[in-house]
């Protein structure tokens, strides 16, 4: 079955590995984010079987988004897989955090997912289900202190992911909200910290692994809401 997918926030990391591993398994993939020359360079570059697609589109604009839903549609066809995985944060406290910045937070994190979810699921309905897939992270489930903004929309975000499974279960749509407990390796991260020791980043090509499996099972009944992906006790929150 050829699937076609849009991926909500592609960037170096997890999101590059996401698309490089669905269009490995055949699958036209959709790339969202602000800017184009990233994900026009990844799109070009993806594994065949796979057709790659970028689509410039800034998450919290709401007529954006569904500009570039209608791109995909009209380039691929109905959508089959959302991945919303776009994040944007201050990482700053109660006190320390501006309304605005507050605000885009939960714009991109919340209004923007909700927005891609609604005009993915429209589509799945129309085509008898599909998959929609959040990226979280510990603070979704457990707040950290000192960061307001990410976690509100975290914790927004996978109350989202939620409601919509309990709603669009029986329809068909699977969703489920993959909990990122741990750093994802990537150039910037590299930069930012050279001196990590290498095994306590999380490996985003095997993270893409749980994505594409979450994906691929066809038992909706049977399927996990919500996946917990550690890189080990140290910096765990679950074990």
């Amino acid at each position: 079955m050829t699937r076609t997918v849009v991926v909500a926030g592609v960037g170096p990391g997890l999101g590059a590995s996401i698309a490089r591993r669905f269009a490995a398994e055949g699958c036209r993939v959709a790339l969202f984010a602000r800017s184009a020359g990233y994900i026009e360079e990844l799109a070009a570059d993806l594994p065949e079987p796979g057709e790659g697609l970028a689509v410039p589109v800034d998450l919290t604009d709401v007529d954006a988004i569904r500009d570039g839903f209608d791109a995909v549609r009209e380039a691929f066809g109905p959508v089959d897989v959302l991945v919303n995985h776009a994040s944007a944060a201050s990482w700053t406290g109660l006190m320390d955090t501006s309304v605005e910045e507050f605000e885009e937070a939960w714009a991109v994190n919340g209004r923007g997912a909700f927005v891609c979810s609604r005009e993915a699921v429209s589509d799945m309905l129309g085509t008898g289900g599909g998959t929609v897939l959040f990226t979280g992270a510990t603070s979704a489930v457990r707040s950290r202190g000192g960061a307001i903004g990410f976690t509100a929309a975290k914790f927004a975000a996978r109350g989202m992911a939620m409601d919509i499974a309990q709603e669009f279960g029986p329809e068909g749509v699977h969703v489920a909200h993959v909990v990122i407990d741990g750093q994802i390796d990537s150039p910037a991260v590299r930069e930012r910290q050279p001196d990590r020791e290498e095994e306590t980043f999380l490996d985003p090509d095997e993270l893409a692994e749980t994505y594409w499996h979450l994906v691929e099972r066809d038992d909706v009944g049977t399927q996990p809401f919500e996946v917990h992906v550690t890189n080990g006790p140290r910096p765990s929150e679950f074990i």
